[in-house]
């Protein structure tokens, strides 16, 4: 009797085995991955060697607000953030007088002040957006015609002109249709189809153009300080791009004095970009670079296994703090780390004269740095108190 019971429940088992072989090479997935040529990871050396100047960060209690995805100063002097909820929350720079904003019934990932003092906010459901002081959420676009719909807008700069610019991070995969942004973003870097751009809306006329094209996943963008040079994060090829807003419709990928490579081989994925003091540009790294997602660059069969498994199995990286300032030329001038990542998934730096505020896509509260004194402790050496 043994000997049929042992053969069935080998059968069993290579059915299983069978099946389960199967659906990881065939189970339809929404992602066609290409090939690419990531280069090899440099780990955290030279102006990235490991420090802890980011822990130990001071909180503001944003209640049962999670996620300052992006955090600015308004004309007001107020702080402003985009929280995971859909609520722009608004309030005193010290944390006081917290208060709901606005709600755009979307999720806004970054936004900018205009010459008005209005809040121009791309909305990753909704596309482009202006918020007054009343409160009243106007669409300003979500289309550049009418087969060419705006569906992932992430960041926004506005020019002295009135020019305002801002990215696409996908035309592929959009998070109303993906399970949100993250889902989102996660489908569009493991592809690797480079359909991320830079749009400018002209308030004057009410149109939308294509500045740029052909980035894996266009995220955070600042402008420079000649009015028309923006500065644009491309997540999902560890680099930073320096790019002409006057350019018209320009593959980055062409070759074109237009756009140039200022940053490259990140030690992490870069995500916002805030323009802070004496030039300074702050950059945020959202997670540090993961070997073994790197190793699969060019092997898309294996990337499209990946997508079959579940989310937790996927290469993203462990927690890390990490944000870094630059000036214009790419030089970095100050770095910031927490090896531990306690404060999860820093997107961005916003500086004051005071503090510099760190983004989060899921941090409970508000993580902040007073501006170092330059005090010395008692042995006489210097306190590391702030940035």
């Amino acid at each position: 009797m043994r000997g049929p019971i042992i053969r069935k429940i080998a059968g069993f088992v290579v059915a299983v085995l069978a099946g389960v072989l199967a659906y990881l090479c065939f189970w339809p997935v929404p992602a066609e991955p290409v090939s690419w040529s990531a280069p090899l990871a440099p780990g955290f050396t030279g102006a990235y060697a490991p420090n802890t100047r980011l822990a130990g960060l001071r909180m503001i209690d944003t209640g049962n607000e999670v996620g300052p995805e992006h955090i600015a100063i308004g004309k007001d002097g107020k702080l402003y953030a985009a929280m995971l909820s859909g609520n722009l929350i608004r309030m005193d720079q010290d944390g006081g007088n917290r208060e709901v904003f606005a709600n755009t019934g979307g999720r806004v990932l970054g936004f900018d002040f205009d010459a008005q003092g209005r809040m121009i906010a791309a909305d990753a459901m909704k596309g482009l957006l202006a918020i007054g002081a009343d409160r009243r959420v106007i669409l300003l676009t979500d289309r550049i015609s009418a087969n060419d719909p705006i569906g992932y807008a992430n960041s926004v700069a506005a020019a002295p002109d009135g020019t305002i610019y801002f990215t696409q991070s996908s035309t592929r995969f959009l998070p109303a249709q993906w399970g949100g942004t993250y889902a989102a973003s996660v489908l569009d870097i493991i592809e690797q189809s480079a359909t991320g751009r830079v749009l400018a809306y002209d308030p004057a006329t009410g149109k939308t153009r294509i500045v740029a094209h052909g980035l894996s996943f266009a995220n955070g963008i600042a402008m420079g300080a000649d009015g028309h040079t923006l500065f644009v994060n491309e997540t999902g090829r560890y680099r930073l791009w320096k790019i002409d807003g006057r350019a018209n419709n320009l593959n980055v990928q062409s070759g074109s004095p237009q756009a140039r490579v200022l940053l490259d081989n990140l030690p992490g994925y870069p995500d916002n970009l805030m323009r802070g003091r004496d030039g300074r540009i702050w950059v945020g790294l959202f997670r540090p670079r993961n070997p073994a997602a790197d190793s699969l660059a060019e092997k898309p069969f294996l990337r499209k296994v990946l997508l079959r498994l579940p989310r937790f199995l996927l290469p993203l990286g462990k927690p890390y703090g990490h944000v870094f300032a630059i000036d214009e030329d790419g030089r970095v001038t100050v770095d910031l780390q927490d090896p531990s990542g306690a404060y999860p998934e820093t997107t961005g730096a916003t500086e004051t004269a005071d503090r510099l505020y760190i983004q989060s896509l899921h941090a409970h509260g508000m993580g902040w740095l007073p501006r170092r004194s330059g005090s010395e402790r008692p042995d006489g050496s210097k306190r590391n108190d702030g940035f």
